[in-house]
């Protein structure tokens, strides 16, 4: 059993602080992730090195496209989500009631990674918090491997475990799902301002950010939602933070919604581009222009991108010569 981080205890349970939800979790009895447990007056992780996906990915996949772009990475995961999300991508393993996965220490997932001849690794599939202490011992070894570490999140993470992992944490791409009633419905989130909170940490602790946003028809395609998302970003985070618009398809428990309809991406593309944001891009729509890189002073187009393939990586303009903010390279 392995100890877990971030809990005191409290009237003969376990308060775990690692996510806003801050379970108490009863004597064994386990938190809302069904990952973490009350053992005795003591909060263990369940699927710590339990790993159920293991894959190298284009970081392009992520998606991260201002980061380390055309390089590939060793993505894992465990079961487990700290979300009750009812349009899940990845459900048979962040909603799976049992713990699986083959056993790995640290040092086997970066030596996985350097024997692969991967320039990183990637916490991604399900939520990455709900394994963390695996990924924390896995970065710390990464880092000094000289590996880079990217976090692909749903963003419900404590700020103390933000703040903790911030040193060894160079990229992580936010899935910003919707506005309030959203998060309440769809994901089972009581408050979504943990989530911006943590985005804004995310840029305050200097680790590269971008931003996903799922659109789903009929909760979270409405002008004005996506005019205050962009409003948001580009107040808070900055308009050169990238933002992936992406388009749904019917999945878990939404099969009888429609994927989105091609009007609605371009819609959210030209509110973005209106709201300044210099970096919007249009996914899960293989083949859209709107994939690759273009320089926002210009139009020139600086890195060509055909599905999670780029191409030649400029850091300027070859037109105008304006910098493309960059991360990851050399």
């Amino acid at each position: 059993m392995n100890g877990a981080l971030f809990w005191k205890s409290e009237h003969g349970s376990v308060r775990c602080s690692l996510c806003p939800r801050h379970c108490l979790i009863p004597e064994g009895a386990t938190g809302f992730c069904r990952v973490r447990k009350n053992a005795r007056g003591r909060l263990i992780s369940l699927n710590y090195g339990k790993l159920c996906s293991m894959n190298a990915d284009p970081i392009e996949k992520k998606p991260l496209f201002h980061f380390a772009p055309g390089t590939a990475c060793l993505s894992i995961a465990t079961v487990g989500c700290n979300l009750g999300c009812r349009f899940c991508q990845n459900w048979e393993i962040s909603q799976s009631e049992k713990i699986v996965g083959d056993d790995f220490t640290p040092q086997q997932v970066v030596d996985t990674a350097k024997g692969m001849g991967l320039p990183g690794i990637a916490y991604t599939y399900v939520e990455p918090t709900i394994f963390y202490e695996f990924a924390l011992d896995t970065m710390r070894l990464a880092k000094k491997a000289g590996l880079y570490n990217v976090w692909v999140t749903n963003g419900y993470t404590s700020p103390e475990a933000i703040r903790k992992m911030a040193r060894y944490l160079d990229a992580a791409n936010v899935d910003y799902k919707g506005g309030a009633e959203f998060y309440r419905k769809l994901c089972l989130v009581p408050d979504m301002e943990p989530i911006r909170e943590a985005m804004k940490l995310y840029k305050e602790k200097s680790i590269w950010l971008e931003l996903t946003n799922l659109l789903i028809p009929g909760w979270n395609d409405r002008r004005k939602d996506v005019e205050e998302m962009c409003s948001w970003v580009a107040a808070e985070l900055g308009r050169d933070t990238p933002l992936h618009l992406s388009r749904f398809f019917p999945n878990y428990k939404m099969t009888d919604t429609a994927a989105t309809p091609s009007e609605t991406l371009d819609m959210a593309y030209g509110i973005a581009k209106k709201a300044g944001l210099h970096y919007v891009y249009v996914g899960n729509v293989p083949g859209d222009p709107r994939e690759s890189t273009h320089c926002p002073k210009c139009g020139t187009k600086v890195i060509e991108r055909i599905g999670f393939s780029a191409g030649k990586v400029n850091k300027k303009c070859p037109k105008c010569r304006s910098r493309i903010p960059l991360a990851g390279t050399e």
